[in-house]
């Protein structure tokens, strides 16, 4: 595959996809559908609005590598941080211009870069679960917030709402995934406070579940049309219920001005 020859957010699903439907590997599940690739569509929009392409972006969190996939072949300067040992499975970057950079398990909160490294660093459902390998979510954010270049944006996507209906039923049924970490408005406004970072935007999204289309025939996880019919139908029904719907994103800013101590 040519990397360096970039491509638009419809081609970089339709490759997603054709490298996950095959691959049974937990995790994966949610890449194995167009209907549940196109919930990342609205992260793509937001990376355009706020990110200029050809700049250094950090995948905090790379899990199966989806996102690190999108930025690769959008056109930015990828980076990915993990705490799991040697290249993430999942989205093979092996061969991309891609720099994966491991963790220390022992200190999850600290980051292997330095100040201002990083004009844009991305959670995508990684926030939420610091708490469950011993790190904390304000002290992760602190350390984003210094790698960040003054000016830097930090998108958060993913981050489970405290009143989630699917998380609510998901408590309930055996072996159904759920997060033991769930976030409101307020405790959004309040993290951003204590690291000073401008709150640029944000918002509740997801009513429909996305999981569950990778068992569908191969010509419906294969169809755009179904695909953009479940997103319109995820955003229509998002209005009246968005109080119970089921993630935030949010979009934070690094202060221009960023003054050392006694300066």
């Amino acid at each position: 595959m040519n990397y360096l020859q970039f491509q638009d957010d419809s081609s970089i699903l339709k490759e997603l996809l054709a490298l996950t439907e095959k691959n049974v590997e937990e995790g994966l599940e949610h890449l194995q559908s167009l209907a549940g690739l196109y919930q990342y569509r609205s992260l793509y929009k937001l990376f355009h609005k706020y990110v200029p392409l050809g700049v250094k972006v950090l995948d905090w969190g790379v899990g199966k590598g989806h996102f690190s996939y999108f930025l690769v072949r959008a056109g930015y300067k990828a980076f990915g941080f993990s705490l799991e040992d040697g290249f993430p499975n999942g989205v093979n970057l092996a061969d991309a211009p891609y720099h994966f950079v491991p963790g220390n398990i022992k200190e999850p909160i600290q980051l292997p870069f330095a100040d201002n490294s990083f004009e844009a660093v991305a959670s995508v459902g990684v926030l939420e679960h610091v708490r469950e390998t011993g790190g904390d979510d304000k002290e992760s954010l602190r350390e984003i917030t210094r790698i960040l270049k003054p000016g830097g944006v930090f998108i958060c996507y993913h981050l489970p709402n405290r009143y989630s209906l699917i998380d609510k039923l998901s408590k309930h049924i055996p072996d159904k995934h759920h997060h033991p970490f769930r976030y409101t408005g307020k405790d959004i406004n309040t993290l951003c406070e204590s690291m000073d970072l401008k709150l640029l935007e944000t918002k509740r999204y997801g009513f429909l579940p996305r999981n569950g289309w990778q068992h569908a025939p191969t010509c419906m996880r294969r169809s755009k049309a179904l695909a953009l019919t479940w997103d319109i139908l995820d955003k229509l029904l998002a209005y009246p219920f968005i109080s119970i719907c089921q993630n935030y994103f949010f979009v934070a800013r690094k202060p221009e001005n960023v003054w050392k101590n006694g300066e």
